[in-house]
């Protein structure tokens, strides 16, 4: 099936990155939110990320006036239904994530692929919920999507090939490379990193090292680009606690028992740098540790 026309469900950190590639390399893009602000947001966020692509030689002005061209944005969740290929990119929920596919339900149309940007929840489960499970998938960006090389490609139980080699196509055109993950909790890469950064809020919680000394020991002891606990406020603690929960609940496995201290962090709404403060204030000029 050829995919020319791309819808896409949620206007966050996400949402706005996938719309931004699929933009760049050709595709008729449809991007919708609930809110007004968050697509308002959206728009300038991927405009600023555009020109920061003309500025360093990676998109022409041209190409970057005519990525923009293909972009339609909207609250209005029906005209998604019409598009070739939908990913739904809402908050890790399954609950938000099966009522949004219930409410587009009678605006998709025969063609029409469904699919998730979940990190961590069953496709198979997701996929049930609709009338297509055969053409269904996992379609899980990496963030910054417009930055990041991989797509985990997650088939359901009733996945048929056609949905995959499809899906696989695409992911090439974005010029990204893809990596196929069994339906199994957290797939892949979230399967091994969100158990690391777990761990290193452990170190924090049972008093092993400061903030500082745990990231900086990572950076420098293992090369890693960014900090364990850095990486954490990045991601959004709320979405890594979230994570940790699909592994604990699915694996019924102690070692994904989520830290104390993460879930404390979440209860006082310090999510990381979306709310200015996670492991670190993000308040002042520069990011300070607060423990």
């Amino acid at each position: 099936m050829e995919i020319k026309e791309v819808g896409i469900i949620g206007a966050g950190q996400m949402g706005n990155g996938i719309a931004h590639v699929f933009a760049v390399a050709g595709y008729d893009v449809r991007l919708t939110d609930i809110s007004e602000e968050a697509l308002e947001r959206a728009r300038g966020v991927i405009e600023k990320n555009l020109d920061r692509q003309v500025s360093r030689g990676k998109v022409s002005a041209e190409d970057r006036d005519a990525a923009l061209g293909r972009l339609t944005m909207g609250t209005d969740l029906a005209p998604i239904g019409a598009c070739d290929l939908v990913i739904e990119s809402a908050t890790e929920n399954e609950a938000i994530k099966r009522k949004i596919f219930e409410s587009l339900a009678p605006h998709l149309a025969d063609k029409t692929i469904l699919t998730s940007n979940t990190s961590s929840i069953s496709i198979t489960r997701l996929a049930a919920g609709t009338d297509r499970p055969e053409r269904f998938m996992g379609f899980h960006f990496m963030n910054p999507v417009p930055v990041m090389k991989l797509v985990e490609l997650i088939r359901g139980i009733a996945t048929d090939a056609e949905t995959y080699e499809t899906l696989h196509g695409v992911v090439g055109k974005l010029g990204k490379s893809a990596a196929s993950s069994e339906d199994y909790p957290a797939f892949i890469v979230n399967r091994i990193l969100v158990p690391m950064i777990n761990e290193a809020v452990y170190a924090l919680y049972e008093g092993v090292g400061s903030v500082s000394s745990i990231d900086v020991s990572m950076k420098l002891g293992a090369n890693h680009p960014m900090g364990p606990l850095e990486l954490a406020d990045f991601i959004g603690l709320d979405t890594c606690l979230a994570i940790m929960n699909v592994l604990h609940e699915g694996l019924a496995d102690t070692k994904y028992r989520p830290c104390p201290l993460l879930v404390k962090y979440v209860e006082a709404g310090w999510h990381g740098r979306k709310s200015k403060r996670g492991f670190y204030d993000y308040r002042g000029d520069e990011p300070v540790p607060t423990r």
